[in-house]
């Protein structure tokens, strides 16, 4: 029945392995070698756990320099539009200049069209964004994981 069934397909397999010793070591070795490869590359990129930062006042904040900068975003919905009139009047007596952009590809054009100090704010929803300068992406490092 099923058992002489299944101990012949085993003894067949097991004859297999003996006569090809090779590729049977291969198929040990290959998977622990990788591992071992694997276990090596993550010893050589260890994980950074970054410590608290105190909350410490940091001073007045030099607005001069930002007075010159343009800030787009996009999508243009009040809560967006909301978040950068508080950005723009409630932080600097003469407010920052700042524009709205449809999308994200109209945003990209202006930024290469624009002065360097052009920054793009693009709100992904309520609660998250991204900053975009000239040519990259910054992210918050708080929400990195390592690679």
């Amino acid at each position: 029945g099923v058992w002489r069934q299944t101990r012949a397909l085993l003894f067949k397999n097991w004859l297999i392995k003996c006569r090809t010793k090779k590729s049977s070591v291969q198929e040990v070795l290959f998977p622990l070698f990788f591992l071992f490869w694997l276990i090596l590359m993550s010893m050589m990129h260890p994980h950074r756990k970054y410590d608290e930062v105190a909350n410490t006042d940091l001073g007045q904040l030099d607005t001069s320099v930002l007075l010159k900068s343009v800030i787009g975003y996009t999508p243009p919905t009040p809560m967006a539009r909301e978040i950068m009139k508080k950005v723009a009047f409630d932080n600097f007596e003469d407010g920052l200049i700042t524009e709205e952009y449809l999308s994200e590809e109209e945003l990209q054009e202006a930024s290469l069209l624009k002065t360097s100090s052009f920054v793009g704010v693009v709100f992904k929803d309520s609660m998250s964004y991204q900053l975009r300068f000239r040519d990259s992406i910054a992210m918050s490092p708080i929400y990195m994981e390592s690679r």
